[in-house]
């Protein structure tokens, strides 16, 4: 893959391409002819092929021959213009610093012209990548596009495709009407030294040092190793942690009794009615069944709970031996954003620097970013992030730091001297950090002049107008920004690939969101990389462990479990977050419980991000097979238990007639099955090919502008009409949340996932931590849910045919997807406290000493399941007690409202979008934590607070008015409300702020509808039976 080679854009449907280099503000470079040295004032003169001397193949910056060996004997031995250090030159003697040279001086065979034109056209071919091209000749059969995916060493495992069509780089040297004069040095694969070198070794050794280079084996080793370490790197790469008897016996022992409690209530609660409230009652029944059963859907999955370890000193011994190539698996990873103003650059580019910094071999990292936006600010800035990559990655991992993302590494309030030895660490750190704080001023310049769009759209710096102008109207768009030509760091060490897409959109076709840009990826890396496993990270979603990939292939590696495994998900983490949690924005009940508790089953669900999925299982396939145990085949002789033999059938036409049907039959087969792969993959051969390299790579046979022009097709706005991606492959459409229908299609398949915890969290994200924008968030999660619920893929209905989904794991699917319907009976419940304060009424009958130990065992299962679950979790008691407020605090808001909308939309095809307002925010720590936006959601809990404390100002008065006989029955209700009150406690605190200040409106609104709810209920009292018969008052008959 190589960089440098400008942005792509192109319409396959419209057969359009260009290709624009102006982009980059490009090092200066002067013409050289009739000039005179800069430093000394002398001519620059010529080289023994009678060309102008060159010292900087960078920037062309004139210095003579005599300044240029001072500079590189005596000085720095960088050019004075660009800092690059001046490489060796024919001719000049050798200086400390060319250590890539090693072996013989070739002085006295460098003017030996014939041995090196021999590799003239290969060196040309690995030129041409560096060159600057415009447009091309209008010829169809000679235009030719820029080769972004080559790279002179060449690997079909890792994805690299070599330039082995020699006339095809010759076309683009003929061609080049707007090439650089002096074009950037050529891989040093192909160099004259290594071509010298290996003419003096022997033939044997020059083969293994060709082998070695080209990455398929290793020169032939004596077996000399440790049996000891031959023996670990033998051994499973992960295993299963069990929870210990003693803590999760207990805990089933206790979800049994509860079971069996809370058959024993209901049915007493069914079998004694209350007469004088009999709706209340009746209410009360329908909203205890449902929580009961809703408790079934969430507590059984979470039966068989696990813990793994991972051994990442075998994973290394296994592939990473020395003297032999890297066998671990290569890797391409996703990265998703769409608009800057809302997902800044900045924190976008801290998530690509430490996906290229982390701990993995470089060569085998491909990182896709996706720009559903076409934002220019998004293009600029990934430019200046893969510029300042070449100096941050090395000093990551030269001091092994962690984390990998600048901002938070700088961040950190933590002894940053901890464990460094190296002496320089201070100084470069210093450094380091200057340099990224310029970093940081040039990416917040790029958003602050995008807040402002010219009348005439963005244009570039060679005056070409950017492609995306129009958001929903625009040409797909591919730039590879690091590669293995021209991606290398300061140190000259090579970096991983980044490659920059924005997929075409037009008018009138379905796009899909995140989900559609996704598959767009997908494709896009199956043809210029097809690395097996893929990444997917949000924008704002850092690699915190570097070896967080290393991780996840001690499972998918593994060859006893690794085949079956679909994907590796690893538990989301925050920062950002305050102490205390407020709004449970750490999720931690569902990461560090229901998720370990699925894992022991078939497997965790998708949550979206910090997921490592097999690319076959992604495209639809089926886990592998296991070997069958043979069935048992009787005799003819005796009635035995099993089939009996059946024989072969002959044909009348006899076995030469047998033959050519059979043959007919199989050229038959072949073209159905290639209609059928076009039919589900799209019309697109490559990328067919790739699709059934279940190794990865990409078929070597491809030129480098082949693979370009297929990936600008395969992101056409019309690939996928037809085809089934989005209901069989790829991510699938049909909800906002469409990672949990991608893991779930997985799972009916028969794939299992694994969840992987290392001790430290492998990526972290930002979470919204005020009120307003949390309860958004889990607005569009539960109506993601309820949009599954509906569709055609429901959990309820489908997978049943295959039989391959456990029935614990398709309960926990059943339980993402109905969990927002537990917001009506939410609801209700949470009124009723009020209703009886009100009315003097209450939803059970006056029960016996025997009944009320129903109540009291009930009371203390459901304190025991909690207390047990944190015991073997490892979860503490205040993140559970805050998953339970917010539990009620998302219910009767966030949960209602997706609930409304989401029955809106598929049932009435009305699209309500309930909107956020923002207001001022301090700049402090936690600032976020108090600024209050205006939305909808906040007047449901609003009015079931207000409602029930004037509840229980009524119910205390009424209570004291009345005598202390009245005060027995008031302490029930008063039980119920506060337990309203308390599990809203954390919504009045983000209601009232720091300053506690409320909007008005929400108070209005608020104290309106209850005030509103309690006269008229008052006046109606439509829970109290009416007695019919005479006044007695009237009468005055005492009955």
């Amino acid at each position: 893959m190589e960089a440098s080679a400008g942005l792509v854009a192109g319409s396959h449907n419209r057969n359009e391409l260009v290709v624009i280099h102006g982009h980059e503000e490009p090092k200066p470079l002067k013409n050289l002819n009739g000039q005179v040295c800069e430093i000394c004032g002398d001519e620059i003169g010529h080289t023994v092929d009678g060309e102008l001397f060159v010292a900087c193949n960078e920037c062309g910056f004139p210095v003579c021959r005599p300044c240029y060996e001072y500079e590189r004997r005596e000085g720095s031995q960088l050019c004075p213009q660009c800092k690059t250090r001046y490489k060796r030159l024919k001719g000049s003697p050798r200086v400390e610093g060319d250590d890539d040279e090693e072996g013989i001086d070739d002085i006295e065979h460098e003017f030996n012209y014939d041995e090196q034109n021999k590799n003239t056209t290969i060196v040309e071919a690995m030129l041409h990548g560096k060159m600057s091209y415009g447009r091309g000749t209008e010829d169809e059969d000679n235009a030719q596009y820029p080769p972004v995916i080559a790279g002179g060493r060449s690997r079909p495992v890792s994805g690299e495709i070599p330039i082995s069509n020699h006339a095809y780089g010759e076309q683009l040297m003929a061609s080049s009407l707007h090439k650089r004069v002096h074009p950037y040095p050529s891989s040093s694969d192909f160099g004259s030294a290594r071509w010298d070198d290996r003419k003096e070794m022997g033939w044997k050794e020059g083969m293994d040092d060709w082998k070695m280079q080209q990455g398929n084996w290793g020169p032939e080793h004596e077996d000399s190793d440790d049996p000891a370490i031959i023996d670990e790197a033998r051994q499973p790469l992960s295993r299963k942690v069990p929870i210990a008897s003693s803590k999760i016996n207990p805990y089933r022992m206790v979800i049994v009794t509860r079971l069996i409690v809370l058959a024993i209530f209901l049915r007493y609660r069914i079998l004694n009615p209350v007469h004088d409230a009999i709706g209340l009652w009746l209410t009360s029944i329908i909203c205890e069944i449902w929580f009961a059963f809703s408790w079934i859907l969430d507590q059984f999955p979470k039966w068989f709970p696990i813990d793994r370890e991972t051994y990442l000193d075998r994973l290394s011994l296994r592939n990473e031996r020395e003297g032999e190539p890297n066998m671990l698996a290569p890797v391409d990873i996703f990265v998703s954003t769409v608009d800057p103003m809302k997902e800044p650059p900045l924190v976008t580019a801290n998530t690509v620097l430490s996906i290229l910094a982390m701990d993995y071999p470089v060569d085998k990292i491909s990182c896709y970013i996706s720009d559903d936006g076409a934002s220019m600010c998004t293009f600029e800035a990934l430019s200046e992030t893969a510029e300042f990559a070449r100096k941050w990655v090395p000093f990551c991992k030269k001091f092994s730091i962690e984390p990998r993302a600048p901002e938070m590494y700088f961040s950190e309030k933590v002894d940053y001297l901890k464990d460094k030895v190296q002496p320089t660490f201070v100084k470069e750190r210093r450094a380091m950090k200057r340099e990224y704080e310029e970093f940081k001023v040039r990416i917040n310049a790029m958003v602050a002049k995008a807040t402002k769009v010219p009348s005439g759209g963005w244009i570039m710096q060679d005056g070409t107008p950017w492609p995306g102008n129009n958001t929903k109207d625009h040409p797909g768009m591919i730039q590879v920004f690091l590669g293995h030509s021209g991606g290398h760091d300061v140190e000259g060490h090579e970096l991983p690939r980044l490659v920059y897409v924005s997929r075409e959109k037009r008018p009138g076709f379905q796009h899909h969101k995140k989900a559609g840009a996704m598959n767009a990826l997908v494709r896009v890396s199956g043809v210029l990389t097809n690395a097996p496993f893929m990444l997917n990270l949000d924008c704002d979603h850092y690699i915190n462990n570097s070896k967080a990939v290393r991780e996840a292939m001690c499972f998918l590696m593994d060859p006893q479990v690794g085949k079956k495994v679909c994907y590796v998900q690893f538990p989301q983490r925050f920062d950002g977050i305050d102490r205390h949690d407020r709004y449970a924005n750490r999720n931690t009940v569902f990461f560090d419980i229901n998720m370990k508790g699925l894992d022991g089953i078939q497997g965790p669900v998708y949550v979206g991000t910090g997921c490592v999925f097999r690319r076959q299982a992604l495209y639809g396939y089926e886990p592998p097979k296991g070997p069958k145990r043979p069935k048992m085949v009787s005799c003819d002789c005796c009635p035995c238990f099993g089939r009996r033999k059946k024989l072969p059938k002959y044909s009348k036409h006899g076995v030469k007639g047998a033959a050519d049907i059979q043959g007919f039959d199989d050229d038959k087969e072949l073209i159905k099955s290639q209609m059928n792969f076009e039919k589900k993959f799209g019309q697109s051969p490559i990328f067919v090919t790739s699709t059934l390299m279940t190794e990865g790579g990409v078929p070597p046979s491809s030129s480098p502008a082949a693979l370009l022009k297929e990936a600008i097709h395969v992101i056409s706005c019309g690939y996928e009409d037809k085809t089934e991606w989005g209901t069989e492959l790829g991510w699938i459409y049909g909800s906002i949340t469409e990672d949990i229908l991608t893991g779930f299609k997985m799972h009916c398949r028969g794939w299992r996932s694994i969840y992987c915890m290392p001790k430290r969290a492998a990526f972290k994200g930002s979470a919204p931590i005020n009120l307003s924008d949390r309860l958004n968030q889990v607005l569009r999660w539960a109506l993601g849910s309820v949009e599954i619920f509906f569709s055609r893929h429901s959990p309820v209905w489908y997978g049943y045919k295959e039989g391959k989904l456990k029935w614990l794991e398709r309960f926990a699917y059943i339980n993402t997807t109905v969990y927002p319907f537990t917001s009506l009976p939410l609801l209700a419940y949470c009124t009723l406290p009020a209703i009886c304060l009100l009315t003097g009424k209450f939803i059970m009958p006056e029960i016996s000493t025997f009944a009320s130990l129903f109540f009291i065992a009930l009371f203390l299962s459901i304190f025991a399941t909690g207390i047990l679950e944190l015991r073997w979790s490892g979860v503490s008691i205040e993140e559970w007690w805050r998953n339970e407020q917010f539990w009620v605090i998302g219910g009767v808001s966030a949960h209602l409202f997706a609930v409304i909308q989401g029955l809106l939309k598929i049932l009435a095809g009305i699209d309500t979008n309930f909107t956020v307002t923002s207001k001022a925010s301090d700049d402090e720590e936690f600032g976020e934590l108090y600024a209050f936006k205006w939305t909808t959601l906040l007047i449901p809990p609003t009015t079931i607070l207000v409602i029930n404390l004037v509840g229980v100002v009524a119910g205390i008065s009424d209570a004291i008015n009345n005598g202390y006989q009245s005060w027995g029955p008031l302490f029930g209700k008063l039980f119920f409300a506060f337990w309203v009150i308390v599990h809203l406690y954390p919504f009045l605190k983000g209601l009232m702020g720091r300053q506690n200040r409320t909007p008005t409106i929400v108070v209005i609104w608020s104290v309106l509808l209850a005030s509103i709810f309690s006269l008229l209920w008052v006046r109606i009292d439509p829970f109290i039976l009416k007695t019919k018969g005479p006044d007695t008052k009237q009468c005055g008959i005492n009955c």
